[in-house]
């Protein structure tokens, strides 16, 4: 799933990132709310997650928010306020769920596991991604081309699923970075270059027809190319 996290805990929004990316998600930190509407404005993403208590504006305001703008992405509220008015308060201004902190993240995995089974197959795409021979399942977290499996590290499958999501576009390293390791990840642009040459081996070895190129200057394109502008 690509989730967007709104955290301001400095150490518990990247611990929370770095776990969850380990479960296979791709997910987008930010530290405040204000920031959170601007990538929510700009990105679709499959789930959200937010903390209730931040300065200047709280999640629960925000969760108010997105829900006026008529986005019903579900959101997950994360909070230490343990209450049963307080889990009230948030459910009806438009959480979909509710974790009290501190939380194990066996629990969090598996709230989101079933927030995920709410989500319309037409806005999910059917938990999978196909383009010119290549079938990506989410859920099983497998990914053919034509007839053969591919052997993908978790990074190189959501490096391939950033590229599902956009073919025949020119994604940038700066957006490539974003997407798979998250903002502040310290992840330089050659290593997305060396990221990027172990993925293209795994998916174009051994088929005449490469997917993924180059752009020289600009950063890298999944499409079906002719055989003069292959890179």
């Amino acid at each position: 799933m690509h989730i967007l996290l709104v955290e301001d805990d400095p150490k518990l929004g990247p611990l929370i990132q770095y776990k969850l990316s380990q479960d296979y998600h791709t997910v987008e930190w930010v530290a405040d709310a204000e920031l959170a509407m601007e990538y929510l404005r700009q990105t679709h993403y499959d789930l959200y997650i937010l903390d209730w208590m931040m300065p200047k504006k709280s999640g629960l305001v925000l969760c108010e928010e997105i829900r006026a703008s008529h986005d019903w992405t579900p959101i997950l509220m994360l909070t230490a306020r343990d209450a049963i008015d307080d889990r009230v308060t948030g459910l009806t201004r438009g959480a979909d769920d509710y974790l009290v902190k501190p939380f194990a993240f066996e629990e969090l995995f598996a709230r989101i596991h079933a927030l995920s089974r709410r989500i319309p197959v037409a806005q999910n795409q059917e938990q999978s991604c196909e383009y010119a021979g290549i079938r990506l399942y989410r859920q099983s977290h497998e990914v053919w081309r034509d007839e053969k499996l591919l052997n993908l590290t978790k990074k190189e499958f959501q490096l391939l699923e950033f590229f599902l999501r956009h073919p025949e576009k020119v994604l940038t390293r700066e957006q490539i970075i974003n997407y798979v390791w998250g903002l502040d990840a310290m992840i330089t642009p050659n290593a997305v270059d060396a990221a990027i040459k172990l993925l293209r081996k795994k998916v174009d070895d051994g088929f005449a027809q490469k997917l993924i190129h180059n752009v020289r200057g600009v950063g890298y394109r999944l499409y079906e190319a002719e055989e003069h502008e292959r890179v």
